[in-house]
Parts: structure tokens; sequence; C-alpha cells
């Protein structure tokens, strides 16, 4: 950048799989709407950059050793003590299921931890 800092390049697409899988979906989802008795169905697909409609998780790992991971089990990073991350960066995986209340209960763990922490003095 202009400071002389790097920066981070990412470089991402859709690959042929996640093409097939769009279309496997559009054709479950009328399938299913058939099923219950829709009629007229016209099923259709808008594709979206990576990223516009899906939960990224996992880079930055919660893990007790920090060769092997960026955050220790209060979501707190090993390396910089005053940072806790409590979005899904923390998570290596997840379901289908919208995971915004795990982020929520992990912050709030997150928080309380850190609290505590700073009326010891240790933040």
């Amino acid at each position: 950048d202009k400071w002389g800092q790097p920066l981070l390049a990412v470089d991402c697409e859709f690959g042929e799989n996640e093409r097939k899988m769009r279309i496997d979906m559009k054709n479950d989802a009328a399938e299913i709407l058939e099923a219950a008795g829709m009629k007229n169905i016209s099923s259709f697909d808008n594709p979206a950059i990576p990223g516009m409609a899906i939960h990224e998780m996992g880079t930055a790992r919660m893990g007790h050793d920090p060769k092997t991971s960026v955050l220790n089990k209060w979501n707190q990073m090993h390396d910089v003590k005053n940072v806790f991350v409590t979005d899904g960066a923390f998570m290596t995986s997840s379901a289908c299921q919208n995971p915004s209340l795990t982020y929520m209960a992990f912050t709030a763990r997150a928080c309380d931890y850190a609290v505590g922490e700073m009326k010891k003095g240790n933040l």
C-alpha cells in the first residue's frame, strides 16, 4: 500500500463443483415444491460472487497451541492479548444452519472473560 505495508491478495472463484451444486439445489427445490402440491413452478438461478450468501469460517482457528492456532479457548489471540475474535473466523466449519446464535454465545463468553481479565489488570 502507500505506506509500504504488505497487502493481502485474495483470489477466489466458484469452481465446477459449486456450479453443479447450484443446479442440483435449484432442481431439488422445484421438486420439493411440486411434491408439496405447488403448481406452475418456475425455478431460476441468480449467480452471486463468492461470499455473498454464505458464512465463511475458519481463518483464525481456536486451540491450545499457538503453533497450530491463532486463538485460545476464550477467542483471545495467543500473540495479541487485547484482541478477541468472535466472528466466524474462530470456527473451522459449520453445519447448514445459520451460525449467528453461536457467534453471539461465544461473543458473550469472550466479553465476560475479557472484563474479568481487565478487572484483574491483565488486559
